[in-house]
């Protein structure tokens, strides 16, 4: 799933607005329609929409009535409409926000962050380059994803949700595991090697998944 969808028709507008975005480590697809942009949806999904107003075609209204009648997906309407009829007809039909163009790019990067947190903080954790997401259980480093296994995938989250502090393997096989397990403790060494394998530059010199000899593995960012 794309993080955020951008509908704006002003290339120059939706690329500078795309760039910081990315830099702040967001997904982000663009739609210069409305047609396009309820094509991407459809398909890809967003967790948050940033929607201009006068589009070729469908106009932001309609885009907005459409999503809304189908999910709850935030939505920040950007326009260059600055009426009062037109920000509570933005509202009415369900978007979140409504900011006015031209926008300071801090306040609106605010905004977008106030947004992810509120709706989306317990839901994904955020290490660097590595973004997990606990409810469709997926991991992507530097906007590719990777494949994990079950136990692969709920190490990890043990490990980010952990980052800093030293696990003994104990802890950790129990964690995942469960006590009662018939697995071995030298499962927990496979895993972590295989986990390595995935998120590690160079898994034979890790920089992330740290070995504590004698006592277990830390995490750390990088």
């Amino acid at each position: 799933m794309t993080d955020i969808l951008i509908v704006e028709d002003n290339k120059e507008i939706a690329e500078l607005l795309c760039d910081f975005l990315r830099d702040e480590n967001y997904t982000v697809s663009v739609a210069e329609t409305g047609e396009k942009a309820l094509s991407l949806y459809e398909k890809y999904g967003a967790r948050l929409i940033v929607l201009d107003i006068m589009l070729p075609g469908i106009d932001g209204f309609a885009v907005c009535k459409k999503i809304r009648e189908e999910s709850n997906t935030p939505i920040l309407i950007v326009s260059a409409k600055t009426d009062k009829e037109d920000k509570l007809n933005g509202l009415v039909l369900g978007a979140d926000d409504y900011i006015e163009k031209p926008y300071d790019i801090d306040i609106m990067l605010a905004k977008i962050g106030g947004i992810f947190k509120r709706r989306y903080a317990l839901d994904e954790l955020i290490d660097g380059d590595i973004k997990l997401n606990k409810i469709s259980r997926t991991v992507y480093k530097n906007d590719v994803q990777i494949e994990m296994t079950a136990k692969e995938f709920d190490l990890l989250t043990l490990f980010i949700e952990n980052k800093g502090k030293t696990l003994s393997k104990e802890y950790i096989f129990n964690q995942i595991w469960g006590s009662d397990s018939f697995s071995e403790q030298q499962t927990l060494t496979v895993h972590i090697k295989w986990l390595r394998q995935k998120i590690e530059d160079d898994p034979k010199n890790p920089k992330r998944i740290l070995t504590a000899w004698g006592v277990g593995y830390k995490y750390e960012s990088v």
